[in-house]
């Protein structure tokens, strides 16, 4: 469960990044329970699922 609540707030951090807006104090929080080998794994992940979400969006409107 404690790995799982890790991930969780790992993903978090990692959007919260994408979006490019954090409070000083959640930040803060976020590097003292996040594992940097963690963040770069989600943070890779994350954006392969972006690029393909992109593409498939686009893929979609190019056939209607």
């Amino acid at each position: 469960m404690k790995g799982l609540i890790k991930f969780l707030r790992t993903i978090r951090a990692v959007l919260w990044s994408f979006l490019g807006i954090r409070k000083g104090a959640g930040f803060q929080e976020d590097i003292a329970a996040i594992t940097p080998l963690h963040l770069i794994g989600v943070g890779i992940a994350l954006c392969f699922l972006f690029v393909l979400g992109l593409m498939f969006l686009v893929q979609w409107m190019v056939k209607i």
